[in-house]
């Protein structure tokens, strides 16, 4: 495949992932919308039927709606986390490959010290996934500079660093792709949060402030927005700090496994090289 063609299949795959990544959000936050007015906004939680008056029986959907229209918003915040998690979880399951990632990489390790370079190149095709990927891609180099005659050992080892670093370059943003989003929630969904409860508080001190007798229902109503909207920003922002760092710590140990077998086969094709 050419360079060419390469830079146009991931231009068209960046676009893609761009709408996916709109089309996430915008069906997360229509899907909010829809239950914060319809289920958690049902007339049948108040009493009255009336949304604005209080809620019957302690029904906490009824109570998480008394939060406000920054509710949707958080519950919009935690479905894109929710959905953005378990693409990484899948994507990381496909890089993997079929089999264990140890067993694969110290089996390789014995084929390349018994010059086993064609067996190597169908464990390859077995275990598939990015390490795999990578491999293939220096043992098909490996094996071609094996048979030049025309290059001298340094510039065969450079060519061989080259080929896995450009294959590398090709499959590790695959596994760090969308991070982005889970850090960027970690940090927004405090902060929407903080601004449903600055205007729960809002609320709450205006009923107080009334003349004559503060209005109860007002003082209660803005009183849960601030404290639903502050439960809210706090869990997302927890939940998401708490995947990335896995997710994060999932892609450092799948790199440095990349890494170390790439180094066992330049070592190795320098050791039967000299």
């Amino acid at each position: 495949m050419s360079k060419k063609t390469k830079q146009s299949g991931q231009s068209v795959g960046d676009a893609l992932r761009s709408w996916f990544t709109v089309g996430v959000i915008l069906v997360a936050a229509a899907i909010s919308i829809l239950v914060f007015i319809y289920v958690m906004g049902n007339p049948a939680f108040f009493e009255g039927g009336n949304r604005e008056g209080r809620v019957l029986g302690g029904n906490y959907l009824a109570i998480i709606y008394k939060g406000g229209w920054v509710v949707p918003l958080l519950m919009t915040v935690l479905l894109v986390l929710f959905t953005f998690s378990i693409e990484r979880a899948i994507t990381l399951m496909r890089a993997r490959g079929k089999g264990r990632i140890n067993v694969f990489v110290k089996t390789l390790q014995t084929q390349l010290d018994n010059n086993e370079i064609d067996q190597a190149i169908e464990g390859c095709d077995r275990q598939k996934g990015s390490l795999a990927n990578v491999m293939k891609a220096g043992l098909l180099r490996y094996k071609a500079l094996q048979a030049d005659t025309t290059l001298v050992k340094d510039q065969k080892i450079l060519a061989l660093q080259k080929e896995f670093e450009e294959a590398s370059a090709l499959e590790l943003p695959i596994l760090s792709r969308n991070l982005v989003i889970l850090s960027t929630i970690a940090s927004i969904s405090v902060l929407i949060g903080l601004m449903g409860t600055v205007l729960g508080m809002i609320r709450a001190f205006k009923a107080l402030a009334q003349a004559g007798a503060p209005d109860a229902l007002a003082l209660a109503t803005g009183i849960s927005e601030a404290l639903i909207n502050t439960a809210f920003g706090i869990a997302g922002s927890l939940l998401a700090i708490v995947l990335y760092n896995f997710f994060s710590t999932q892609i450092d140990s799948f790199t440095y496994k990349i890494d170390e077998a790439g180094f066992s086969l330049v070592q190795s094709f320098a050791a039967k090289n000299k």
